[in-house]
């Protein structure tokens, strides 16, 4: 062995990796620091990402030297004289616990399955765990674009530099001669998993600006390829503990990977598949007729098979809800139905698809997200869309400048509104046609010719007439207007119906404004209950006024009456008078005593009764007189008068 090649620069080639290893190791793990720092105050930055992919790469690269050093070490002690290692013979110690005995057989048992496991597949492991733990921590295809300034341009010179220094290495071990270091052809391919990763992350650092979003996308996507080749190397570590060890048989090299060998130019995948089938179990494919004649045909049908991919891309599918413009040669000949259609292949025919019938509904205001809407379930709670309270803000609200008048003074407003308009193309084929090479974005030339005309619209319009009756034939008069705006650009898109879904004050402003109309609707009741109070009172002292005039009317009547009555009785009397004379005087006398004294007691005392004589006397008071009309009620009882 002393005589070969690889076991005389052994020990040579393990300074060498060591060296570059750990310089390797202290860059990536300088960077995987920096990046978490980066991510705690900046997560949205393209740092993180960049340095975690970046170190990724080099800590690829340093577990396969890492592994090419494990080999070059069996290899300089294999140079050693034999020494003969006695165990150790261990003084017997009286008086063990069980657990001591226990701790010693879990530490022998341990010592005995790492040295079974072996070193190489447990760094190897270890590294590939790392490396995938950093990349999924890192991943994050949401990440803005945004401009890094001048310290962009310095990590892409650092970067250039560093994949400079590992090209002028890999170029170093692509020289080496396989009889010397048969480990330095795979070690040259993991190099190149690092100076790619290197250019990349340099490329996406100097396009980065806020306007591009593909440098934050590349430095995401390409931590893709050192990630494959951890998940290889874990795979070969985990797989190396079904293969036996022997200390007397020379290492191979277990950092090694499939997927670093295929980047090579030009590209030969099953180059490394055939050499692994040959050394381990003598298969050579070169020597299987079926594959020889594989090869041979390979070009003929792949020739024929494009060929008939090519012809049929003049078969043509038109789904049902959609029509499709042939184009020949550039030029529309035909708008295409529904169904199969046949025509020239690409490039000289093809078909543009247009929708035929389908329905929309654009929102005014702004351009609506693409992202496709959970249906809200029947039972569920009501949709955030559905919320029209005024004291929010809502996505599809649009703001617009209002005419208004207080105090005699013209002025304006600023009112909120959600105006959404249902389109589609026109269903006939100058309709598809227009749709197609007149208008770029139909959605963007609804939109703006419907801000045009809402901006027309209410500029004359006032707050309570929107509100109002106003709001019943606004939605009419917009789509009439957007309607034939669209026709004179020949634009092919038709209108189906305008819905105004809210129109509102601005959501800062809702509160005052609710705060005005309960003004004003207290104003106006307290406005009404003082008319009412004041026609109550005026009714009132009417009332009043006509009571007085009618019992006054009435007063005067009776004495009127009164007086008439009386006038007439006096006339008769003295007209009774001049025919009966002193008569009549004593029949009236006598009728009016009759009257006054009908309802009295009376006692009548005769002046002559109880003289001197004492005659006797009757009394007749007792008894009623047949010419006496009236009795007393109360009869005087006897002897109580003589």
């Amino acid at each position: 062995m002393a005589e070969w090649p690889r076991f005389q620069r052994a020990s040579f080639q393990g300074r060498r990796l060591k060296l570059i290893a750990c310089a390797l190791a202290s860059v990536a793990g300088l960077g995987l620091v920096l990046a978490f720092f980066i991510g705690v105050f900046s997560p949205q930055s393209l740092w993180p990402v960049l340095l975690v992919s970046q170190g990724a790469g080099l800590l690829v690269l340093v577990a396969g030297l890492q592994s090419a050093w494990w080999v070059t070490q069996w290899r300089s002690r294999a140079l050693l004289p034999a020494v003969d290692n006695l165990p150790a013979e261990n003084e017997p110690v009286d008086n063990l616990g069980w657990y001591e005995r226990l701790l010693d057989c879990i530490g022998a048992r341990s010592v005995g399955l790492l040295k079974q496991i072996g070193a190489p597949a447990l760094w190897l492991a270890g590294w590939a765990v790392l490396v995938l733990l950093g990349l999924e921590q890192a991943w994050d295809l949401q990440l803005p674009a945004a401009a890094l300034g001048v310290s962009a341009s310095v990590g892409a010179v650092l970067s250039l530099l560093l994949a400079f220094g590992l090209l002028v290495f890999e170029r170093q071990l692509s020289q080496q001669p396989p009889v010397e270091w048969p480990e330095a052809p795979a070690l040259a391919q993991l190099t190149r998993v690092a100076i790619i990763v290197l250019v990349l992350g340099a490329l996406c650092l100097l396009f980065a600006a806020e306007t591009s979003i593909w440098p934050v996308r590349l430095a995401v996507m390409m931590g893709l390829l050192p990630g494959l080749v951890a998940a290889e190397l874990l795979l070969r570590a985990v797989l190396s503990l079904f293969i036996p060890r022997r200390d007397a048989l020379e290492l191979t090299l277990l950092g090694r990977s499939v997927i670093a060998d295929l980047l090579r130019w030009p590209p030969q995948p099953w180059l490394a598949l055939q050499h692994e089938l040959h050394n381990r179990f003598g298969i050579d494919l070169r020597q299987i007729w079926a594959f020889s004649y594989m090869r041979r045909a390979f070009l003929p049908v792949l020739a024929s098979v494009g060929l008939v991919g090519w012809l049929l891309t003049g078969v043509h599918e038109v789904p049902l809800q959609g029509r499709g413009i042939y184009e020949r040669f550039g030029k529309p000949v035909e708008v295409f139905g529904p169904g199969l259609h046949v025509a020239l292949p690409w490039p000289w025919g093809r078909v543009l698809n247009v929708e035929n019938g389908v329905v929309h509904e654009l929102a005014a205001s702004v351009a609506q997200s693409r992202a496709e809407v959970e249906a809200e379930p029947a039972e569920g709670p009501a949709p955030a869309i559905a919320n029209r309270l005024w004291d929010a803000s809502h996505v599809n609200d649009k703001s617009q400048v209002i005419a208004s008048r207080r105090a005699d003074q013209q002025s304006f407003q600023i009112v909120n509104m959600d105006v959404r308009f249902v389109y589609r193309i026109g269903l006939t084929d100058a309709a598809a046609l227009a749709a197609t090479y007149n208008s770029a974005d139909v959605p963007t030339l609804i939109r703006s010719t419907a801000s045009r005309i809402l901006v027309h619209e209410f500029a004359s319009r006032t707050l309570d007439g929107l509100l109002g009756a106003d709001r019943v034939s606004l939605a009419d008069e917009i789509g009439r207007a957007v309607q034939a705006d669209l026709q004179s650009l020949d634009s092919g898109v038709e209108i189906l119906a305008t819905v105004v879904e809210a129109i509102h004050p601005p959501a800062g402003a809702a509160n005052a404004y609710h705060g005005v109309q309960a003004a004003q609707i207290g104003a106006q009741a307290l406005i009404a209950r003082e008319r009412g109070a004041a026609a109550e009172q005026t009714n009132q002292a009417q009332l009043q006024a006509s009571i007085a005039h009618d019992r006054a009317s009435a007063t005067a009547r009776e004495i009127n009456a009164t007086a008439q009555a009386a006038d007439l009785r006096f006339n008769a009397d003295r007209k009774a008078y001049a025919t009966a004379g002193h008569a009549f005087v004593l029949e009236h006398y006598l009728s009016q005593l009759s009257q006054g004294l009908g309802n009295a007691q009376l006692l009548i005392l005769d002046h002559r009764l109880g003289g001197s004589a004492n005659a006797p006397t009757i009394d007749l008071r007792t008894f009623t007189l047949p010419a006496d009309p009236a009795s007393p009620r109360n009869p005087v009882p006897p002897g109580a008068a003589h």
